[in-house]
This record gives structure tokens, C-alpha cells and sequence, in this order.
């Protein structure tokens, strides 16, 4: 139950902190525009720290070879992300291209 409550304290607690900065940047300033076209930048860069090492590192070891399935099939979703710019058929032809090659191997 003591973790039930510091999860709960800690996310009030971040909820409160976020809300604070929001509050009190857009109520009485406008932020400027270098700064929103970072903002522009943080979700892909989060997406990218968070999928890059599952690619490169499937069981544990930086693996490059053409054998490691995973970034096979994510460098061909890189590829028709940046082609097509669209997410749900990103998505797909990582997913499928990825079965497809542990279904064949």
C-alpha cells in the first residue's frame, strides 16, 4: 500500500509542478518562437531515445548485422516514415515486415 501512495504523490506531485508552469507561462506570456519550434522536436526525440536501443540492441549487445531482425524491419519503417509521413502505415509495414522476417528465419 506504501507504494500505491508514493505513486500516487509523486504523479499529484508532477501534475502540480506541470500545470504551475503552464499556468504561469501562458497567462501572462508568450513564449518565443525559437522555443515553440523546439517544443516542435521533443516528441520525436523521446519516440527516438525510447526505439533506437530496442533496435540496436535486441538482446543486450549492440548488434548492426544484417541477422538482427528488429532493425531490419525499423530501417524499413524509417524509410516509409519519411516517404509517406504517414504513422499508421509506419507502424504497419514495421510491424508486418517484421513478422514477416521472424516468420521466414
Amino acid at each position: 500500500m506504501t507504494n500505491v501512495i508514493v505513486v500516487v504523490v509523486i504523479g499529484v506531485g508532477s501534475y502540480l509542478f506541470r500545470l504551475s508552469f503552464i499556468g504561469a507561462v501562458g497567462s501572462r506570456r508568450t513564449l518565443p518562437p525559437a522555443l515553440l519550434r523546439a517544443f516542435e522536436f521533443i516528441a520525436p526525440s523521446v519516440l527516438a531515445a525510447l526505439v533506437l536501443p530496442a533496435l540496436v540492441r535486441p538482446e543486450g549487445a549492440v548488434d548492426l548485422s544484417p541477422g538482427n531482425l528488429r532493425l531490419v524491419a525499423g530501417i524499413l519503417a524509417a524509410l516509409v516514415a519519411w516517404r509517406t509521413r504517414d504513422v499508421l502505415l509506419t507502424t504497419g509495414v514495421g510491424l508486418g515486415a517484421l513478422w514477416i522476417l521472424q516468420a521466414v528465419t
